[in-house]
């Protein structure tokens, strides 16, 4: 296929942001009494948006355990949200070459696709000094989340292409879902978040371990 326009995650794919993420979510967990989580665990639980992350860390389980105060969580995602907005970005760093990568890819437009709320992802995205290589954002907080589709269908709306003129480059269970159900062709990196996920189950058209390797497929 000739790929006119690119779909790109962000966590996970283009930076690795889960000290942030570690850090606000101990100093939440603190605040309410609960146990902090380390590292480790955090990793396997972004992706799916601040609100599950916060229930996960509150469980101290990728299993939310459907017993937690409704008023708890409510108060540690509003925690959370302050945290992260005091932190993001301090500890964040793009993965090895993606801006070589970009870089490289200037000529196709391209849109971020990503779970995290739009002031965070901007916040992020500025602060790394990528901000102007996508010419449309869709975020967390702009309707529905990955694994649905509809994210990527309004990145393709918004860059005025078709699902299947597009690639969708993800790292999770979630990036490619959302693309097999939008009919869209993606690219699965198996270096981010993929929640302990194979991720060649999920049917990508490609299954690749460095970021640029991703640029002889979408020149073809």
């Amino acid at each position: 296929m000739a790929v006119k326009g690119i779909l790109f995650d962000l966590d996970g794919t283009l930076v690795d942001s889960a000290e942030d993420m570690y850090m606000a979510l101990n100093l939440t967990l603190t605040e309410v009494a609960y146990p902090v989580v380390s590292h480790a665990l955090v990793t396997t639980w972004v992706g799916n948006g601040i609100d599950m992350l916060v229930k996960r860390g509150l469980s101290g389980s990728m299993e939310v355990n459907p017993t937690l105060p409704p008023e708890t969580v409510a108060y540690a995602i509003s925690r959370f949200k302050l945290h992260y907005a005091e932190i993001v970005g301090q500890y964040a760093a793009l993965y090895q070459n993606v801006l070589v990568g970009l870089s490289a890819l200037a000529a196709f437009p391209k849109a971020i696709v990503t779970n995290k709320n739009r002031d965070f992802t901007e916040t992020l995205l500025n602060k790394l000094g990528i901000a102007s290589h996508f010419s449309v954002l869709v975020c967390g907080d702009d309707g529905q989340k990955k694994p649905s589709p509809e994210p990527l269908l309004n990145a393709c709306n918004a860059l005025g292409l078709k699902p299947e003129d597009v690639m969708m480059v993800g790292d999770s269970k979630s990036d490619l879902v959302a693309a097999n159900a939008a009919g869209i062709p993606a690219i699965a990196l198996t270096y981010g978040y993929h929640q302990g996920e194979n991720l060649q189950e999920f049917n990508p058209q490609y299954l690749l371990s460095g970021f640029l390797d991703i640029i002889p497929v979408l020149m073809k």
